[in-house]
């Protein structure tokens, strides 16, 4: 998506129609009132208020936990301007953030992030980091809040990836307001799962709030450059009786994945399909040695690349986050005795022991990308000195799942403590074998 906020605006009375009868969001089933938390990621300042302002007033206003997450201070908002530089602006803009949510939720805690303004996408690593931490584990009655993941301005997008992944970990519900779908948009773009909350009284606190954003709704000064970030035809689209948000209830992934293994035992026909059996072969072909001391593999599934490993190791530990396929890979397994099944998921039960081969096949795509990098560090470490890594991925998109194979691999391959000893590449799947830097 291209656009520039200079573009005429879609005029608010199109979209009317367009919206007329959505179904309602209903506040209370997902946050009981009086209690609970709300979490709002904003890519820049303004963006909380004018996407989803009349949420925190309303959750605020009946004693809800409210945090205002801002990723950038917005410094990039006037690039031409010769009245403010860009330090100058970042300073006003959080200011004004301040001023913004304290008309919308008086006790709300604000974290001022100070990523790059339009640079969110390669610091995507740190927005994971600094979410999460601010989220915590305890997420029972949180409710996430982020620009939506389609909204066509890069940091938006990225802000709504990176609320997106987390709630899938968490299984949080997730609200994911457009702010520039409105500005470019057609009736075909908004999403089917787009609901409508009614403001009532807290329209009126929005308002105070977007007109606390003076950078952004009025000229910097006369002259050009100066001019304001969002017109009138803009702004008339937050001027609503109500918000719209995307509303996504995530599941835990061991939720998800229980509910696979108790529907199809065997979900990816490791047993049945020519593909993966050609795939476990060449995987064991490329191994630099006919036989190792100790393996780890995370995510076995039901254990039958598992059994091709211990047929080739004096130990094996396999994990998985589904305790219905660790009990089918059991029954598989029975005879082994040296493989060792345990319930876990990665990077958060990642062993203390150290290994001489890591399998990590076919999991990387389920993993925030924060967690991929712990994934790729700690396998690293885990290593000894002689060690391998054996990755392994299909190369399509996964739906419901942000990473692809070929990043999996390439966050691996990124690491300046390992080197490429195999690869083999192919339209469906791709193969790596790596070890230390300075391999004995």
């Amino acid at each position: 998506m291209s656009f520039s906020h200079l573009d005429d605006s879609v005029p608010e009375a199109d979209w009317a129609p367009v919206l007329e009868g959505r179904s309602r969001l209903d506040l209370d089933q997902l946050i009981p009132p009086g209690s609970g938390r709300l979490v709002v990621l904003s890519a820049h300042p303004d963006d909380e208020t004018l996407g989803a302002g009349g949420l925190i007033a309303k959750l605020a206003a009946q004693g809800t936990a409210v945090d205002v997450v801002v990723a950038t201070a917005g410094e990039a908002s006037h690039p031409d301007s010769p009245t403010f530089t860009a330090e100058q602006l970042a300073r006003v803009r959080r200011v004004e953030l301040r001023v913004a949510v304290a008309l919308l939720a008086p006790k709300a805690t604000v974290h001022f992030l100070d990523l790059p303004d339009g640079g969110l996408a390669r610091h995507r690593t740190e927005l994971d980091a600094a979410l999460a931490a601010i989220v915590g584990p305890a997420a029972k009655d949180t409710v996430l809040a982020a620009p939506w993941r389609r909204d066509g301005h890069t940091d938006h997008d990225t802000a709504g990836r990176a609320a997106a992944a987390l709630a899938r970990t968490l299984g949080l519900p997730l609200l994911e307001y457009p702010i520039w779908l409105w500005h470019w948009g057609r009736p075909d773009d908004v999403p089917e799962n787009l609901v409508r909350l009614p403001l009532g009284d807290a329209a009126a606190a929005k308002a105070r709030a977007m007109d606390a954003h003076a950078t952004q709704v009025r000229p910097l000064s006369g002259a050009p450059g100066d001019e304001a970030l969002l017109s009138p035809g803009v702004v008339a689209h937050f001027e609503r009786s109500f918000e719209s948000f995307v509303l996504t209830r995530p599941r835990p992934p061991r939720e998800v994945f229980e509910e696979l293994y108790r529907t199809n035992s065997d979900p990816w026909q490791f047993e049945g399909s020519f593909y993966e059996h050609r795939k476990r072969a060449l995987c064991l072909a490329m191994l630099p040695r006919p036989h190792f001391t100790a393996v780890f593999e995370p995510g076995c599934s039901i254990g039958v690349f598992t059994g091709e490993l211990a047929g080739r190791a004096d130990t094996v530990l396999s994990t998985d986050i589904s305790e219905r396929a660790l009990e089918l890979a059991r029954q598989r397994l029975a005879t082994a005795g040296n493989v060792r099944l345990e319930q876990g998921t990665v990077p958060r039960d990642w062993p203390q022991d150290t290994f001489d081969l890591v399998v990590v096949s076919e999991i990387g795509y389920f993993l925030q990308h924060s967690e991929l990098l712990e994934v790729a560090e700690r396998s690293e470490l885990s290593l000894s000195a002689d060690g391998v890594i054996l990755l392994c991925h299909w190369r399509h998109p996964n739906e419901g799942w942000e990473l692809t194979g070929d990043q999996v691999h390439d966050a691996f391959r990124a690491r300046n403590g390992l080197r490429v000893i195999a690869e083999h590449c192919e339209e469906d799947f791709r193969i790596d074998v790596l070890a230390r830097a300075e391999m004995p």
